[in-house]
């Protein structure tokens, strides 16, 4: 198999045809825009044919050909395929730096309340956390191995089901103390309600009215009222709080109802959902012993908390 020629100057094509300038791409790769524009002459000469049409004024001063633009997906597939072998031959030990993304209600929840654990078991690793609402692109962000939230669909990535999830209402023993345990699921109408907006619109994340309709509660006003939060930790935090009663994801909630910051109501009402967390990584990453031993590690602590919330069961 041939080598590839002239690395240096596919990098300075490919920045410069992002950047649609010599300057911009000189920028990013830390030369003057005279060595990019050079590189970026011989690598025309060497093929026989321009790969910018080049203008002197205007926004955009270079603009790909027709040809160019087909070759640039390629090139920029093949860096990406350097950069993970580069990866690989830097982390072929448990040791160094891994990169983790998970949402911010994650990350406070349930992930950094147990992360010591992983420390002491794999000393060598240092934990980058990135928290992030929204799904990142793992080869662009050196991302290694993330917990998402959803269907278990997510293109590029494989995707194995961590902890599956209910909903339930909740509240502060403070609030009990003060207004009385509702007797049936209908008394929430005279309650002050928080709801979680953090996956408003997704399919199959659950509302108040969901919720209520599993309980066999006609949907009125009321229940539509109260205080609405993006956040599922903060929704938590304000339930524990006394600010109202939530309708808590069991996850996120397991280690205030261990701790008693909060009490479930209605434990005979449950709603499963078809949502659940999954732990994913690239497939080519799988092999990677410090992603490796992540993945073993967050699936003996799903176990664990399982195992814990069972014993507390009444």
């Amino acid at each position: 198999m041939k080598s590839p020629i002239h690395l240096n100057a596919l990098r300075a094509f490919e920045a410069s045809a992002r950047h649609q300038s010599f300057s911009g791409a000189a920028a990013e790769l830390n030369v003057t825009p005279a060595a990019v524009g050079q590189l970026v002459r011989l690598l025309e000469e060497s093929l026989g044919t321009p790969l910018f049409v080049r203008s002197n004024s205007g926004k955009a001063r270079l603009v790909p050909t027709e040809t160019a633009e087909r070759a640039l997906a390629d090139i920029r597939a093949g860096f990406d395929r350097l950069t993970l072998g580069m990866e690989r031959l830097r982390e072929g030990s448990a040791s160094g730096v891994l990169t983790v993304t998970v949402s911010p209600a994650f990350a406070a929840k349930w992930l950094l309340p147990r992360i010591d654990r992983f420390q002491a078991a794999c000393p060598d690793t240092d934990v980058r956390l990135d928290t992030n609402h929204k799904p990142v692109d793992f080869a662009a962000h050196r991302i290694d191995i993330g917990v998402r939230y959803g269907m278990g669909r997510w293109p590029g990535l494989k995707a194995d089901k961590l902890m599956e999830e209910e909903v339930f209402p909740v509240c502060s023993p403070e609030l009990l103390r003060q207004r009385g345990r509702p007797r049936k699921p209908g008394d929430l109408a005279r309650a002050t309600l928080i709801h979680d907006l953090s996956m408003a619109g997704h399919a199959g994340f659950p509302t108040w009215e969901t919720w209520t309709e599993k309980a066999g509660v006609a949907h009125t006003a009321a229940l539509r009222r109260g205080m609405r939060i993006n956040n599922s930790a903060a929704v938590l935090q304000a339930a524990a709080e006394g600010h109202g009663i939530a309708l808590a994801r069991s996850v996120m909630a397991r280690d205030d109802l261990a701790s008693g910051r909060l009490v479930r109501l209605f434990p005979g009402i449950g709603l499963a959902l078809d949502v659940a967390y999954y732990v994913v990584y690239r497939p080519e990453c799988a092999g990677l012993p410090r992603l490796a031993a992540f993945r073993e590690w967050l699936f003996a602590e799903a176990a664990r908390s399982d195992s814990q919330a069972g014993d507390r069961s009444p």
